[in-house]
């Protein structure tokens, strides 16, 4: 099901101005839920994208980049859109084929987050691709949805490409709270490995939502580390050149900017601008971030996390800001530069801004060089930035880590 509205915009905006009028007067209630959501089966929820690249060079000439390879944040957007239809088929059961009026089905789902994305193998333009994903836990109200995207050959798949998974919530269409979700049935030890690994995330979640750096200070090993990195960059010697040999860049002055008009081209079911736009716009951001900042081309590694704390609304202004916020010590092989964008709504009559997403992106030189400059924290906010961007680094290398050791067992 496609997560982009079939509803003309035009239309749109006369329902609304209808029921702005009729909400003092007969206002529309949405349906019940019901007492008891019938279960659904894991793979019942089972859906998948083909975009055969190999056999179509005009699909291929869409999804192109400058360097003859393929736009990721593109590709992106089709994962949130395939994990947004996803959870639909959950709710609405595996026949579902079109998903209809929000307010007439009595509930909606947005993404709540994007716990990781990891590139496993080169996207290569040359294969046809496959983006595929499924159901694998359920809470009271949220949904798991792991995704894969795989490069398909003569005789099947020939490699896994990226790995991910997405964290859904249900909300009523008329109070916008919290909904019940179908629960999910286990018919395999493999769907309850997968039930156990989608449960761990969310348990992975919150324990670190509990040691965020805006809640808990930091290790006194983080704490440790910082003062070291401040007495090898942040310090000058009595000419004013820095101590170290390798060039030194001021978190501060990593800083990119993008400013754009939200059009009602880009909305979703919901009449909001999609998500999954949103993470096309944040990679190319964070991508021409880290090119500058390396000074050099850079392959995609990991979306490390992203936020959906509001949706943006149709109309806005929104306001696109990235800063490098950790780098791999200059030097060390391979050098990853990890990157921040912060997606704000502008108030235009008061200048006043909202934080609506946060989304984190590794990337890493092309040619596995390392990466001779360092990024360094001016201020204490900058600090724990600083810190946020280590651990996401090493929850990447430990995540790559368990995956290779299953693979060589």
């Amino acid at each position: 099901m496609p997560m982009r509205t079939p509803m003309l915009w035009s239309e749109a905006l006369l329902n609304a101005t209808s029921a702005s009028k009729s909400s003092g007067d007969n206002p529309v209630e949405a349906p019940a839920p019901e007492k008891t959501l019938p279960p659904r089966y894991m793979h019942d929820t089972y859906a998948e994208i083909l975009l055969p690249f190999a056999s179509s060079p005009k699909l291929f000439e869409q999804y192109t980049n400058a360097w003859g390879g393929l736009r990721t944040g593109m590709l992106m957007e089709h994962l949130d859109s395939l994990a947004g239809s996803i959870s639909y088929k959950h709710m609405l059961g595996p026949g579902v084929e079109t998903l209809g009026r929000i307010h007439e089905r009595g509930f909606y789902i947005v993404t709540a987050s994007v716990d990781r994305l990891d590139v496993l193998a080169p996207l290569s333009p040359v294969r046809d691709i496959r983006l595929s994903g499924i159901v694998i836990y359920t809470g009271t109200s949220s949904m798991e949805v792991a995704v894969k995207m795989e490069a398909l050959g003569a005789s099947g798949v020939e490699d896994t490409l990226l790995l991910g998974r997405f964290s859904m919530v249900c909300r009523d269409a008329r109070t916008h709270k919290a909904r019940p979700v179908n629960p999910l049935i286990r018919s395999s030890p493999e769907e309850t490995a997968l039930y156990s690994m989608g449960e761990n995330a969310k348990k992975r979640r919150r324990s670190m939502a509990l040691r965020s750096l805006s809640k808990v200070p930091p290790s006194s090993d983080e704490a440790a580390e910082l003062h070291s990195m401040y007495l090898q960059y942040g310090q000058l010697e009595d000419n004013g050149h820095q101590l170290s040999n390798y060039e030194r860049v001021w978190m501060g002055d990593t800083h990119l900017e993008k400013t754009m008009l939200m059009f009602p081209q880009e909305r979703n079911v919901h009449q909001k601008i999609f998500g999954g736009y949103l993470m096309r716009l944040a990679y190319e951001l964070g991508f021409a971030n880290a090119s500058l900042f390396t000074r050099s081309h850079v392959t995609f590694m990991s979306l490390d996390s992203i936020s959906f704390a509001k949706p943006v609304p149709i109309g806005s202004i929104l306001r696109l800001t990235s800063q490098v916020l950790h780098t791999t010590p200059p030097g060390e092989l391979p050098g990853v530069v990890h990157v921040g964008v912060q997606a704000n709504v502008v108030d235009v009559r008061t200048g006043h801004e909202q934080t609506t997403n946060d989304f984190r992106f590794t990337w890493y030189p092309d040619d596995g060089s390392a990466v001779l400059r360092t990024v360094v924290p001016k201020t204490y906010q900058e600090a724990m930035l600083w810190l946020e961007g280590k651990r996401a680094l090493e929850m990447g290398d430990q995540i790559r880590g368990e995956r290779n050791q299953k693979r060589s067992a």
